[in-house]
C-alpha cells in the first residue's frame, strides 16, 4: 500500500473526504518526524512505538574496490511493533 492507497482507505473508513484523509495522514507524519527529530519517542498502546536508535561509528567496504572506507555514526528513526499488531499480523490472539 502507499499513501495515495492509505488515504483513499482512510477516506472510507472514515467516511470522510479525500482531501481531510489526506491532510490527516500528512499531519500524523509531521508530528511523528517531529518528535523523532526531537529525539523523543512516540508509543501507541497495542500498535507500536517509533523510537530514534543511534549507530556507531564503523569501518564499510566499498564493493566496488574492496577499499576500507569509515562510516560515521547516525542516529535513525526505527519502529518496534506491538503485541497487539504482532498478534493481528501471525493471525494469533493477543495473550
Amino acid at each position: 500500500m502507499n499513501r495515495k492507497e492509505l488515504i483513499e482507505a482512510l477516506a472510507a473508513k472514515t467516511e470522510s473526504t479525500k482531501a481531510d484523509a489526506e491532510r490527516n495522514v500528512g499531519a500524523l507524519i509531521d508530528i511523528i518526524s517531529g518528535t523523532l527529530k526531537k529525539g523523543d519517542s512516540l508509543s501507541l498502546v497495542g500498535f507500536g512505538t517509533f523510537e530514534v536508535r543511534k549507530r556507531a561509528a564503523r569501518t564499510g567496504r566499498n564493493p566496488k574496490t574492496g577499499e576500507a572506507l569509515k562510516i560515521k555514526a547516525a542516529k535513525v528513526p526505527a519502529f518496534k511493533a506491538g503485541a497487539t499488531l504482532k498478534a493481528a499480523v501471525n493471525g494469533t490472539k493477543k495473550k
